[in-house]
């Protein structure tokens, strides 16, 4: 999990990872081995924490930087149910800490902050599609937690002036999402399928649907943000929705299988119509306490004041996860 800090005067990225026995940084390996994306000195991580203010305090203060992104959180929906209060004190008062570190180091007027904001601030959807002015209904700690984030940002903009802005991203996916998020479970698996490596695998609420962007264009979406003049919150998304199970079916597609299911409820299994293996089977130990059904964004607002729109598609989506994962357990099948 990363704070990136960037720096105007002379580029520099600073980060903060979190202290463990085992590396994880994996998911920027790349930028160390791509000379054009890291030159030694540009690129530097920090240790710390986003429930230690101290620790906060003392690199902001070092870095002193021009723009922060708090990318930090615990993020995983389903586990925020077993991990309430660490969900709350790292995503929610996390954000806290981070802003009273910036009033404490005397950066207010120098600093603009982006904070990663949530459609599952919507959660039980009030209106559709949702926008920035949709009533919020947060149906998970992750929400809850993610809610106080976006109001203590909007209460430092007022009370400070601090350039602080909310960037409410609907779901953004890529090859480096975390492995027990279903759309990276679902690549993952078909690659293994795919490969012999595993014959099925189990999801929850296949009827769930979301609007899935992809995570290159959405941090795009970000950076515009903080070059605006004035700070304002904004809904990042597609504009489509596709469900879980429609997921699956692509993934499949793109290797050559067409899905058929069979069944209802948690009976439902996906059956593969060349071969008549079943592949997919429904597990609600995988369902969450408080379901969120459907999301949609409308990013009118980002369209016209930022001139952003999402670029790679739904099905460009699938396939690179899909292809991205082959290529990674055909190298390391225990990936």
């Amino acid at each position: 999990t990363f704070l990136l800090y960037f720096s105007l005067f002379k580029p520099q990225v600073h980060g903060i990872v979190r202290r463990s026995s085992s590396f994880n940084t994996g998911r920027i390996e790349h930028l160390y081995k791509n000379p054009q994306a890291h030159i030694e000195g540009n690129m530097k991580l920090h240790y710390g924490d986003l429930t230690d203010s101290t620790c906060l305090v003392k690199i902001i203060n070092e870095v002193k930087p021009t723009e922060i992104y708090n990318l930090g959180a615990q993020s995983h929906v389903k586990i925020s149910f077993d991990l309430a209060e660490y969900t709350a004190d790292v995503d929610g008062v996390g954000t806290l800490r981070l802003l009273d570190a910036i009033k404490t180091c005397g950066l207010i007027n120098s600093v603009k902050f982006y904070q990663a904001s949530t459609s599952e601030l919507f959660g039980k959807v009030q209106e559709i599609p949702q926008k920035e002015t949709t009533p919020f209904y947060p149906r998970s700690p992750y929400g809850a937690a993610k809610l106080y984030a976006y109001w203590i940002v909007v209460n430092f903009r007022e009370a400070y002036n601090l350039f602080a802005v909310n960037g409410i991203l609907f779901n953004h996916e890529s090859p480096r999402r975390g492995a027990n998020f279903v759309t990276r479970k679902i690549s993952r698996s078909v690659a293994k399928i795919h490969l012999g490596q595993l014959d099925c695998f189990s999801l929850g609420n296949l009827d769930a649907k979301r609007d899935w962007g992809h995570a290159r264009d959405y941090v795009e979406a970000m950076w515009l943000m903080l070059q605006t003049d004035e700070p304002e919150d904004f809904v990042i998304a597609t504009g489509e929705v596709h469900s879980v199970r429609e997921f699956v079916e692509k993934s499949f597609q793109h290797i050559g299988k067409t899905i058929v299911w069979e069944g209802k409820n948690e009976n439902e299994v996906g059956r593969c119509k060349e071969t008549g293996k079943i592949h997919v089977t429904v597990n609600h130990k995988y369902y969450r306490p408080t379901e969120v059904d459907f999301l949609q964004g409308d990013c009118t607002k980002a369209r016209q004041k930022l001139n952003w729109k999402p670029r790679v598609t739904f099905d460009e989506l699938v396939r690179e996860m899909v292809d991205a994962d082959v290529e990674l357990m055909r190298n390391n099948p225990n990936a």
